[in-house]
């Protein structure tokens, strides 16, 4: 890995390398509970180290560190379209629909809009219970959504993240880029708060990969449908026509 990599470059694995042996039991569970998604994903996009990002995309993660913080950040390619993915993503209200950590949501104030508070309960397994979260950027044209926790049962104080979706160079598809900061909770080290954190973001971004390209594909199936109906009837009338003729 080089020392300075560019600007407009995002790891997708965390900065620091560690050992894995130094994952807490929480991490081995959200790991279990990711392995399934992570197999068919290693199979359809082999992982590469790092992943060029626009510096128009980049700008939006560049997140103050502060002292006893930690921050990583993380790259999914996906096969769907930015608009499809976004539907998904810009639900405050339902983060549920791909994280499959959360039990239930609830928005508790707001609708919506920036500022709306929402209440999440995890499920077990996890040292956590509920976080209470506030959107801080939902940007519908430049596709740009982040919040912050400011409360709840967990030990990941002063959380805040920003995702981001760009499309992929080819065009055909999208590129989400997740980032984050944290405080290090007393009695863990930056290694073993980026090792937990890593393990849920990027399950959770392997689980809307999955939601996303589902989606893409009901949506062709119902196009082709509708296309296929669109055209029977348009066959029968010109039919009639040519006999009246």
């Amino acid at each position: 890995m080089p020392v300075n990599p560019p600007k407009s470059s995002l790891l997708l694995h965390r900065i620091n390398n560690v050992n894995t042996a130094t994952n807490t039991i929480a991490t081995a569970t959200a790991n279990m509970l990711c392995q399934k998604e992570q197999l068919q994903f290693q199979k359809r996009f082999p992982g590469t180290w790092s992943t060029p990002v626009p510096d128009a995309v980049a700008r939006h993660h560049t997140l103050v560190v502060g002292p006893n913080q930690c921050c990583s950040s993380v790259v999914q390619q996906i096969a769907a379209p930015v608009s499809t993915v976004w539907s998904v993503v810009r639900r405050f209200d339902n983060p549920q629909a791909y994280k499959h950590f959360v039990k239930s949501c609830h928005v508790i104030n707001g609708d919506g809009d920036v500022g709306t508070l929402r209440e999440v309960h995890v499920i077990s397994g996890l040292p956590a219970g509920r976080s209470t979260e506030r959107l801080e950027i939902l940007d519908d044209e430049r596709h740009v959504i982040s919040f912050s926790v400011i409360g709840g049962d967990h030990r990941l104080a002063n959380y805040r993240s920003v995702t981001t979706l760009h499309p992929s160079p080819a065009g055909n598809e999208t590129v989400v880029v997740e980032s984050y900061v944290v405080d290090v909770p007393p009695g863990n080290t930056n290694e073993d708060t980026c090792v937990f954190v890593d393990t849920i973001v990027k399950c959770n971004l392997q689980s809307l990969a999955q939601t996303a390209e589902n989606l893409t594909r009901r949506n062709n199936n119902s196009h082709s449908s509708n296309n296929s109906s669109i055209s029977s009837n348009n066959n029968g009338p010109i039919r009639s026509c040519s006999v009246l003729e």
